[in-house]
């Protein structure tokens, strides 16, 4: 069984363009799974893990009728089989697993994946706390690694795993995204790019923001700083074409 997200009733499984990283502008089919094990204070996926039960901190909690969610109520627990139909109804072969935080599901993902069979391509979006299994390893074709900073609320020693990072930098078939809210996020950045070795061809940066207005108002500083230190400068277009909606 897979934990899939519902927020509005059905599961998210969805036809869209990738909007982030490497693959922004790719026809994509997307599998929201539900579960996380951050809990980052602007997270726009927050049915994922905002449960009415947790303490976590999210800015919403200012906004008048905002509440914590219900698992009953924005969880599917799914066959595989029923989830690889939902997929496979799309004329599309590039998958993207994502969440919440996917690799907490790896046995159940990876059962999917061979359900889908070799002719998909299949790309995680994960945090990058959690480390691969081999089999599971074996199978993606490309992990988008987004690793969670200061600006996320989440404690340093759940955000930033040694083991995982090392694994991600090593491995040809990562890249790294960092969410910038500030200027000064940077500095945050360039430790972690020292710490760990990060290549800078595997690097790149988004400004935070879930507006056109709030993105286009970082992206004109965010563009030199990749220009300065040779990252790649991804937005997110998924905003910029729909709007802050879900299922697009």
């Amino acid at each position: 069984m897979l934990k899939i997200a519902k927020p509005d009733q059905q599961p998210e499984v969805f036809y869209s363009i990738q909007g982030e990283g490497k693959s922004l502008g790719q026809p994509s089919i997307f599998v929201r799974t539900s579960l996380c094990n951050l809990h980052c204070i602007w997270c726009d996926t927050d049915y994922t893990w905002n449960w009415k039960s947790t303490r976590f901190a999210h800015l919403k909690d200012a906004e008048p009728g905002y509440q914590k969610f219900d698992i009953k109520d924005v969880v599917a627990e799914m066959p595989i089989e029923e989830v690889a139909a939902l997929a496979r109804q799309y004329p599309c072969k590039n998958v993207v697993l994502t969440g919440g935080e996917p690799m907490m599901q790896q046995e159940a993902l990876l059962l999917l994946m061979e359900k889908l069979g070799p002719d998909y391509w299949f790309e995680i979006e994960t945090n990058g706390t959690i480390p691969p299994e081999p089999a599971f390893d074996e199978r993606i074709n490309q992990y988008n690694v987004s690793p969670k900073l200061a600006n996320s609320n989440n404690p340093k020693k759940l955000r930033e795993k040694p083991t995982a990072y090392r694994f991600f930098t090593q491995s040809p078939k990562a890249t790294f995204k960092f969410v910038i809210a500030e200027q000064p996020d940077l500095k945050e950045v360039l430790e972690l790019v020292e710490r760990y070795g990060i290549p800078s061809e595997k690097i790149y940066l988004m400004p935070e923001g879930t507006s056109t207005e709030n993105l286009a108002g970082k992206q004109a500083w965010l563009v030199e700083i990749c220009k300065a230190y040779g990252f790649h400068f991804t937005t997110r277009l998924h905003i910029f074409l729909y709007g802050n909606k879900r299922g697009v």
